[in-house]
Parts: C-alpha cells; structure tokens; sequence
C-alpha cells in the first residue's frame, strides 16, 4: 500500500481530474465512503446522535457531502452540522455542496444548540492534508471544543485529524483525538510513521476513485499482508532441504554463546532447508537441529561460504580486534547476501565500504547512530531520511528497528512496517529477526526484496502474538519462534 505526502497526494487528485473524474464527483465519493464507514462502525447509526463539524477548504466540504448523505437518508437519530465560517468565504467544489446541502433542506448552524454535547459520534471535517503549521483561529477553537465538549461522543476524523501535518511525525500544536479516521486513496506519512501514527485512532484507507496507477512512482509503502502472501504458497510435493537454501550464521563469544544459536533457530522456523553456526568453541550448547562449525578464521568463513546460500554475521560477535577485522573481511569479501546485525554493525561504524553485493543492514537505533555519526536521539526524530540516505550511501538495505521498522532498499524504494509490540524491547529479539531475514532470503534468493519485507512483518507479528500470550512484559526473544508458525499461517495463501 502507497503512503502519500500531501503534495503528492495533490498530484494524484490533480491527474484523476485530468483523465475526466471531476472534483466534485470525487469530494461527494469521499463523503459516501465515509457514510458506509459510519454504518459498518456505529452500528445501528439509527440510534446515533451525529455532530459534523466543517471547516471551509475541501475538508469541509466532504463533511458537507457526509451531512447530506446522512439527512436525506435519515440515517442517523440527530444530525447537527456546525460551520465555523461565513459561507460567503466557500468557494469551488466545497461551496458547491454546501448548496447542495441547503437545497436539501439539511438546516446548518454557525453557533452549537445546547444539546450538541449529547452527541455520540462528532466528526472532523475541519482541516486536511494541507495544513503546514498549527491550527489557529476558530479551527483551533473548534479542535479544542471536540476534544473537551462531547464526553459521550466517539470521533471520527475525515482524512486526517485536524491540527495534523500530513508529512510530519510530530504534532505541531493541538490536534483532535480521534477514534477513527478514515483516508482518502491511500495513506499519508504522519498517518504510518512513529509516533504519530498513534494518533489516528483506527485508521482506514478507501478509495474514491483515482487510479491506482497514478499511485505508482510513489516509492514509499506500508506493508500489508497481500504483499507478502504469495512467498508462503504451498510447497511441492517432491521438495527436499537443498531447494530452500542453507544459511550460515557468523557470531557468539564468550558472554553471548545464544545469539547465533538464536538466529540459527528463527532461520529455520523460517523455512531455510539448511542451517549452520560457525561460533567459538562450535556452539556446544546448540539443539540438534543446528548444524555447528567452530569459528577460527577468515578463510575458514570464506571457504564455507562457497555452499551457502545466506551469510548472517554479527549475533553475539563481540567486538574484539579479530571480531572487528572479521566481521569488515566477510562484509567487503563474500559473494553471498549478507544480513549484517549487532557487533558486526560496530565493526562497520565510522568506515562503512560502499557495497557491491547484496547486503542487508538490521541497526537499532543506537547503532544507527554509529553508521551514520548521531546520537540515538537524533536517529530517532528524523527515521526515514536517515534510513533512505544510508542505504542510497552505501548501497546497502537498511532495516532500521524500532516502532514501525523502516526498510530502505538502495534504490530509493522504502517500507514502513506496521506489526509490533512492546513485547519486542527485550535482548535477543534482534537476533531472531536476523534469522528470519536470513531464512527468506535464502529461500527467495530471486525475491530478497519482498523476502526482507517479509521478514520485518512476521517478526512484527510473532511479537504481537507472543505479546498476547505472555504478556508484553514477560514475552522472551526465543517465545517468538513459537508464534512465528502462526504469523506465517496468516499470510499464507487459502487453499
């Protein structure tokens, strides 16, 4: 799914007016799909005392096509539409259906009758996408007045929350606290990026009839299950180990014998046909299914390369001399995909080669921070343009974790991960992730794009269903792989 930047989004409306879908038809589809959303939600709407408030750009007037939708249907039980401009100020395809409204016979008020605070449901049509600073004027009245005035009431936001900028991830001044908010063709950044995703309520996304090719040379995405799903077909009949790659994982030290062990596992439960762990002393404490190597230098590494599919390097590495020269060899000389996490990710900081091979990068905040010279802090308020000109830098995928996970592939195409949990924030998960990824891609080797997106959404999940069972405090890394199956279920294509 495209996620949009109001500019682009402009473009859209624009192009899809252009190929001969009016304004107008598009404002009143928007107001129709947001009258079905009503009914789905609020269910009986019969019941329901509705409060529209419509402020005078085009946000205002899909709240005007809403209102009329809702009368002369007699849908809802009360319907209070509030204005909180002069009419003479309308203009275009916003004062069209205000008219529209009137002719119908749909009374408008400019001050609330007494009884408005005994609304259920007060929906935001004041203002959209456009906005670039904070609400002022009666708009902000207005946000403040829905956010405190309805105490009964649900709120549901017509495209955006008023007060929200569509292209920031921090809020600029007040905005509504809504329950729901339903979008417009696709969603836009402040919607899908932490943290102001949160903000959104229930967000849903519906069409109104622009093309969705117009959507394409949009490069930004949030991952949905359809995009995923045909990775899990079923597999033949006839399959054995070998098809489904062998994946060799790179780490461990003393201290931190499980990490390998731990990636190895989730490659594995991901599907990979053959797995191995090249640690110090072997990994003694792995579980049988693991085959072992123990780690003794760069051409040994080099050497078992030549039959694997994936390298994984960094799980528990340590970051001693020998780790720092090891992990920089493998990540400027081997041949394979290479899912480069933790120590390995230290070894690279300050001196990071550009890649000429398929490298897929896993920070955490922090160690973003070291590949790209900032504090934590910093990585954190500005996530998706460090992600995207790492990878454009340094030719390299970059999975930047955290609360939705950004993925930003070298050519400028971007991801944001939806799924995830707080059950997530504890040692080892990284390495399960590191696993996974590993797993799919060499599974995918033709598909790693969609293989690392793949892997980023089922982590996501495993987390959220491990979460649920345990307890987001409780939940440990090594849980996730028994939620992994079931993660992987949900996207699996129905028979």
């Amino acid at each position: 799914m495209k996620i949009l930047t109001a500019a682009e989004m402009r473009e859209v409306d624009r192009l899809t007016i252009e190929r001969g879908i009016p304004g107008l038809i598009l404002m009143e589809n928007a107001g129709c799909r947001v009258v079905e959303v009503l009914a789905e939600t609020f269910a009986p709407l019969a019941d329901q005392r509705v409060l529209i408030v419509c402020g005078k750009g085009n946000n205002g007037g899909d709240g005007f096509v809403v209102a009329r939708q809702l009368f002369i249907r007699s849908l809802c039980r009360q319907l209070t539409v509030w204005e909180l401009f002069d009419p003479d100020s309308l203009s275009g395809d916003a004062k069209a259906v205000r008219a529209m409204l009137v002719a119908a016979g749909c009374p408008i008020v400019r001050e609330l009758p007494p009884d408005a605070n005994l609304s259920t449901v007060v929906i935001d049509a004041v203002l959209g996408t456009g906005l670039t600073g904070p609400a002022s004027g009666p708009a902000l009245d207005a946000i403040q007045r829905i956010n405190e005035g309805f105490p009964l009431a649900k709120k549901l936001a017509v495209d955006i929350p008023s007060g929200f900028p569509s292209d920031l991830t921090n809020p600029t001044g007040d905005s509504v606290d809504a329950d729901f908010t339903v979008t417009f063709t696709a969603p836009k950044r402040s919607q899908c990026l932490s943290p102001t995703y949160e903000y959104m309520g229930k967000l849903i996304v519906v069409p109104i009839g622009s093309p969705s090719s117009l959507l394409e040379p949009c490069k930004l995405n949030l991952t949905t299950p359809d995009d995923i799903r045909d990775l899990f077909a079923p597999r033949l009949r006839n399959s054995n180990k070998g098809i489904y790659g062998h994946v060799l994982v790179v780490g461990g030290s003393i201290g931190k014998p499980g990490a390998p062990v731990m990636s190895g596992l989730a490659a594995y439960r991901s599907g990979a046909g053959l797995v191995t762990v090249a640690s110090p002393g072997g990994a003694p404490n792995a579980p049988p299914a693991l085959m072992t190597e123990p780690l003794r230098d760069a051409a040994q590494i080099l050497q078992l390369l030549a039959n694997m599919s994936v390298l994984a390097v960094g799980p528990g590495l340590g970051t001693s001399d020998e780790a720092v020269r090891l992990a920089r060899m493998l990540y400027e000389k081997c041949d394979t995909p290479a899912v480069v996490d933790a120590d390995a990710l230290n070894a690279l900081a300050g001196g990071l080669p550009r890649a000429t091979k398929i490298r897929i990068l896993t920070p955490h905040p922090g160690e973003m921070g070291r590949l790209v010279n900032k504090s934590s802090k910093e990585v954190q308020a500005d996530r998706l343009p460090l992600a995207q000109q790492l990878a454009n830098k340094s030719n390299a995928t970059v999975v930047l974790k955290g609360d939705r996970t950004i993925i930003a592939f070298p050519d400028g195409e971007t991801w944001v991960n939806p799924t995830g949990s707080p059950a997530l924030a504890k040692g080892g998960t990284g390495d399960i992730l590191t696993g996974i990824i590993a797993g799919l891609v060499a599974q995918h080797q033709k598909d790693w794009k969609r293989a690392v997106i793949a892997a980023v959404w089922l982590q996501g999940r495993a987390g959220e269903l491990a979460g649920a069972h345990w307890g987001e405090e409780s939940t440990i890394a090594t849980d996730l792989l028994d939620y992994l199956p079931e993660a992987i279920n949900e996207v699996r294509p129905a028979l």
